[in-house]
């Protein structure tokens, strides 16, 4: 619905332009023949009347459609949005594509929300020799606003701002909402086909701290879209082609000739890749040899296809390893799937009459773009920018993608913008309408402030960074003697959570853009923005009711015939804190930038411990200690908090426990 209306929108704003040149035009035209100009303006005032009315019948829909229950969770700053917008076209219909700024109020004494675009429509009007305060603008803004249920009051303050008060009943019955129907996602439109291309090891090379990022950044990404509702599909592009496989066939039939009757022990694969290269190095003989096993893969003879596939399944084994340790699901799809439409991509592009010859190579010069791409190599063979172009070809185009995200090093910036410009220019997609996007990432940094090296100067293996991740997280609980009150079983899953948590966490809570230092220390700290901090208060407000005997049936059965009181500032802050929720998610869903999520769940953590120390839920006997009177709003507001909290988690790829 809302799409329609941006649709007709858009219309009849062109329309109102065409009608504006023409008028000037034919003001302009002084021989007998303009009556033509008349004719093509009156066809479009009839066309523009149109549109208008049949705009309005869907704004009146669309405040019906909204006005209707559902279960998904507001998105208050959007709404607002709407609402200003709706107040700024009645109060200024002259002006096109104003300006709306709504933002959150940076000091509650002046609101909660803030409407700025009062200052900036005073520009506009200026331009137009039209000087209006901007004190003015907001005023009238202010008396074009719609009836709503969001809004108390609102106040003009300074040059022009416009400060927004919620209404606490509506807050309040928002809060409830959730309570009774869960986490409920907020609407984001139609569902979309989303493809996330993230992790992509090597085959036969182990996973290094490297492919951390893109793997927990990657997964993160894929379950924010799916708890909205979008058909994710989550592929793992690995490099599983190319002349390297040649060396390692060879190297397998000279030391296990046997292995297509006999299974050959490969349990260390990182050091047969190394024997492989050092001999293709230093032996001509094999190095001939190892080519002709490469001619061989490419033409599937069926000997060397099942030595391929026995290395790619050696790889296969030690890379979910670590997808379990992390809970990472994933469709592997390498590069050998695009090996055949290599050539009709290539193919595609000749006959456009975009290939050039340059000393033997096809390249390929997209608009904008200062490096070629080399589609056919001096020797006939392919490459990576042809095995990406014929990725990118057969997600648009088998899998109708709607969004296709590239979750890749950021030294793979140039190539990227290459490939989509290439795509682009071959007019297999148009970027206003199919979202295709590099989700770039700095690199892991050792807390030398250089590149992430084990002492001996080699890259750190990701399993050894897992592992020892458990290990000081075990050292860490046991530190504060959480063996001593948990179970073994309680002790193992608070490691688990901890370990895998705290490294999950520091990655995401920083910009994904900017290089980061890895550190133990600093993200197994229970103090500050960490995961630990968070895993604890979490279990600290979970065990609010366990510790005033309410369970969760008490607490559904309360969210139902509860009204949730916000009369203590500290109880205000928290409620429209928890429902800021979907705004975070809207924006992460926009710029594919993770830490904004962290760091609406630190400030949900401390903001629920504001309230805590100020606001009792169960009030005790000094004396005796024994329970006096369960404060049960306030234990929904720990309820809410929590839930919040659990699928920010989820989102994050962080399990969270009971008890710590």
């Amino acid at each position: 619905m809302e799409v329609s209306v941006t649709g007709y929108q858009a219309r009849l704003e062109q329309q109102e332009k065409e009608i504006k040149s023409l008028a000037v035009e034919i003001d302009s035209l002084k021989h007998i023949n303009s009556v033509d100009g008349f004719s093509s303006l009156e066809g479009l005032r009839e066309e523009n009347a149109k549109l208008k009315y049949q705009l309005n019948i869907l704004r009146k829909s669309l405040q019906e459609e909204r006005k209707k229950p559902t279960k998904a969770m507001i998105n208050i700053n959007k709404c607002l949005q709407e609402i200003f917008r709706d107040a700024i076209k009645a109060a200024f219909p002259e002006l096109e594509n104003p300006p709306l700024t709504v933002t959150l109020s940076q000091q509650p004494k002046f609101g909660d929300y803030q409407c700025n675009s009062a200052m900036s429509i005073a520009q506009m009007l200026k331009a137009r020799d039209n000087k209006v305060n901007p004190r003015e603008i907001a005023d009238k803004i202010a008396r074009n606003i719609p009836d709503n249920e969001y809004i108390e009051r609102v106040d003009i303050a300074g040059p022009g701002f416009i400060n927004i008060s919620l209404r606490k009943d509506f807050v309040s019955k928002q809060l409830t909402k959730v309570l009774v129907n869960g986490v409920e996602p907020p609407a984001v439109g139609s569902q979309k086909k989303v493809i996330v291309d993230f992790s992509s090891p090597n085959i036969a090379k182990e996973m290094h701290v490297g492919h951390l990022r893109s793997t927990i950044i990657g997964d993160s990404i894929c379950r924010l879209f799916e708890f909205v509702g979008h058909d994710v599909l989550r592929l793992n592009h690995v490099g599983d082609w190319g002349t390297q496989f040649g060396m390692l066939i060879a190297h397998l039939q000279d030391k296990f000739p046997d292995y297509m009757t006999v299974s050959p022990p490969i349990s260390d694969l990182q050091a047969f890749y190394k024997e492989s290269k050092l001999r293709f190095d230093t032996e001509e003989e094999f190095k001939k040899r190892a080519y002709q096993c490469v001619v061989q893969l490419q033409s599937h003879n069926p000997d060397i296809i099942r030595a391929w596939n026995l290395i790619c399944d050696v790889s296969r084994k030690e890379f979910q390893r670590i997808y379990d340790c992390l809970d990472i699901k994933l469709i592997e799809r390498g590069e050998s799937f695009y090996q055949e439409l290599m050539t009709t991509v290539v193919k595609v592009f000749e006959e456009k009459g975009f290939v050039q010859e340059d000393e033997g190579r096809k390249i390929v010069f997209p608009p904008g773009s200062s490096i070629p791409l080399t589609v056919v190599k001096s020797d006939g063979g392919y490459t990576y920018d042809t095995s990406d172009l014929a990725a990118l070809h057969q997600r648009l185009f088998d899998e109708k993608a709607n969004i296709i995200i590239y979750v890749v090093d950021s030294g793979q910036s140039m190539h990227f913008q290459t490939v989509f410009a290439a795509g682009q220019m071959a007019g297999w997609y148009d970027p206003a309408v199919t979202r295709v996007e590099h989700a770039a990432f700095g690199v892991v940094l050792g807390e030398d402030k250089k590149k992430f090296k084990t002492r001996s100067g080699e890259t750190v293996r990701l399993i050894d960074l897992l592992e020892e991740g458990l290990k000081r997280s075990m050292d860490k609980l046991k530190d504060k003697e959480r063996d001593k009150v948990l179970t073994r079983e309680e002790l193992e899953a608070a490691q688990l959570s901890v370990a895998f948590g705290c490294i999950k966490y520091a990655d995401l809570s920083h910009n994904r853009m900017n290089d980061y230092i890895f550190s133990f220390d600093k993200m197994l700290d229970d103090k500050g923005n960490t995961a630990a901090y968070l895993l604890y208060a979490f279990t600290r407000i979970r065990s609010i009711a366990r510790l005033a005997n309410i369970d969760d049936k008490m607490l559904q059965k309360a969210a139902q015939e509860t009204e949730i009181l916000l009369e203590h500032e500290k109880e205000w802050k928290l409620g429209k804190c928890i429902l800021r929720f979907p705004e975070i998610l809207q924006k992460i869903l926009d710029d594919l930038l993770l830490h904004t999520l962290c760091d609406y769940l630190y400030e949900l953590a401390t903001t629920f411990t504001e309230f805590y120390d100020n606001c009792y839920c169960v009030e005790k006997d000094r004396q005796t200690g024994n329970i006096v009177k369960v404060n049960m709003w306030r234990m929904l507001l720990c309820d809410a908090t929590a839930a919040i909290m659990a699928k920010g988690f989820d989102i994050l790829g962080i399990k969270p426990v009971q008890r710590m």
